[in-house]
């Protein structure tokens, strides 16, 4: 007896998600000069065998093969990020040549009739930026609404769905504190600036780009998590899910849609370093709030895994997938004390990341409930992907990846969503990430994403049975 099979929403959006330094390449070339990124790469392992961005997928020479790909694959929408080192290189003057890729690149999207979704920043600060203070200088946040509006003179008659950052405590605390993303400090202050003058540089720009044309669909994409306490009678573990809870989703949720931080948040850091939080302070000055708080059309969620938390020893290491190198151990977390994850007998991708589809449904349902619904704000998934040790085999003559764990955790989410959708959460979309293969941060080369595999001697796309599942359930909108 077959399965029943599941319908998405007539309007629901299937897409698939990209980053600029992550696949374009071409990191010399047209004016573009170095962000923060290629001066992170340069630095010793700092990224798994060295590996950088300089040629990544060459995307910048073969983006119209790509898009006729997504368009093979019936995507309705292609998120992807423009390169602020690109479009403005050292933070200074527009560089022509660089606007016109993206120019290109849209208007190869529109004649595909795949939705163009823009996310203006996705880590790649300018390197010449950075020594001015990066994210950590309140400055920072001014220029990027001025690359903004840069980007909105070249494409606002053709984009208009714009998503200003994508997940910032990753360009935050993960940056600035854990040391593990560029620039690479380590420094809970640096990180709470960053996290704050991020949320600013947000806020300035929706309302920039709203004063000029209301009509435009304006959002920001956070990562968010489900923190579960492994023990739901115990208090260490309860606090030690409150506060991966708030260090991770309420920092960034509440300012935007409450226009605070959280202030048991504030209280748990002041605890530990209350310097760094003497700082934050001062740095948030009268308005900043109200800025931040600026209405947003959507919000992405970018989920990957949960986390199963407790006070008490581990029963294994902390979950892994962003520090692979050998460079010194940081929380990303300010106050990570008293906080250990524990295993949960969940299958596990090689990244050791968790595969929990369940915990994207609540994800869902509690950012609904909480935050988004309430503020008449739309919810998508904007990212959702596994790295898997694909391995590609040649069948009848031409390159195949068999990758049924990835087909598994791509229908196991989306069902998680249709089940969020099922109890009312009104979700518009999901995003695949990502598209190709690529540059996977501090990992370098060495993890694999993509519902298409790159060969990275060659260039050569190969779809994967993902991506031809993928394209099976967009073309039938059921799972």
């Amino acid at each position: 007896m077959t399965a029943p099979t599941r319908p998405f929403p007539a309007d629901f959006l299937f897409g698939a998600a990209t980053a600029a330094f992550q696949i374009e390449g071409a990191a010399h070339e047209d004016g573009r000069r170095d962000s923060i990124w290629d001066a992170f790469c340069r630095v010793p392992d700092a990224v798994i065998n060295g590996d950088n961005g300089d040629v990544a997928c060459d995307h910048y020479h073969r983006y119209r093969d790509d898009v006729a790909l997504m368009k093979d694959l019936g995507l309705n929408t292609y998120r992807f990020s423009t390169s602020w080192s690109r479009v403005r290189p050292d933070g200074g003057q527009v560089n022509p040549a660089g606007v016109d890729f993206y120019k290109r690149l849209v208007d190869e999207l529109l004649d595909a009739d795949i939705l163009p979704w823009l996310t203006l920043y996705h880590w790649d600060l300018p390197q010449a930026l950075q020594e001015k203070g990066g994210w950590a200088n309140r400055d920072t946040a001014a220029r990027f609404t001025e690359y903004a509006l840069d980007m909105h003179d070249a494409l606002g008659d053709r984009v208009k769905v714009w998503t200003t950052l994508n997940e910032p405590w990753c360009s935050s605390f993960l940056s600035y504190t854990a040391g593990i993303h560029a620039p690479g400090h380590y420094s809970v202050e640096e990180g709470m600036l960053a996290a704050h003058h991020l949320m600013l540089a947000h806020g300035q720009t929706i309302g920039a780009l709203r004063e000029r044309d209301a009509s435009l669909n304006l959002g920001i994409t956070l990562n968010l998590t489900v923190a579960d306490a492994v023990d739901l009678s115990d208090p260490a573990d309860l606090d030690a899910a409150r506060r991966i809870d708030g260090q991770f989703n309420r920092w960034f949720l509440d300012p935007i849609f409450r226009g605070e931080y959280p202030a048991d948040v504030v209280e748990d850091i002041r605890a530990v370093d209350a310097g760094a939080v003497a700082s934050f302070e001062a740095a948030v000055q009268p308005g900043d709030l109200e800025t931040i708080s600026t209405h947003i059309d959507s919000l992405g969620v970018n989920y990957y895994h949960g986390e199963y938390v407790s006070g008490h020893e581990p029963d294994l290491a902390p979950i892994g997938g962003d520090a692979p190198t050998e460079r010194p151990a940081h929380s990303p977390f300010p106050s990570h004390e008293r906080i250990f994850w524990h295993e949960r007998g969940l299958p596990r991708t090689p990244m050791q990341w968790e595969v929990q589809p369940e915990g994207l449904t609540r994800l869902l349902q509690r950012v609904s409930a909480d935050y988004a619904g309430p503020a008449g704000t739309a919810l998508y998934v904007t990212e959702n992907g596994a790295a898997y040790d694909d391995v590609a085999v040649i069948e009848d003559g031409q390159t195949r990846v068999h990758d049924a764990d990835r087909v598994e955790f791509l229908r196991g989410h989306l069902g998680a969503v249709l089940d969020a959708i099922d109890a009312g959460v009104d979700v518009d979309g999901y995003f695949y990430w990502s598209m190709l293969d690529n540059f996977e941060w501090a990992w370098g080369y060495e993890k694999r994403f993509g519902i298409v595999r790159v060969d990275y001697e060659t260039q050569e796309r190969s779809l994967k049975d993902s991506g031809r599942e993928y394209a099976r359930i967009i073309a039938s909108r059921t799972l």
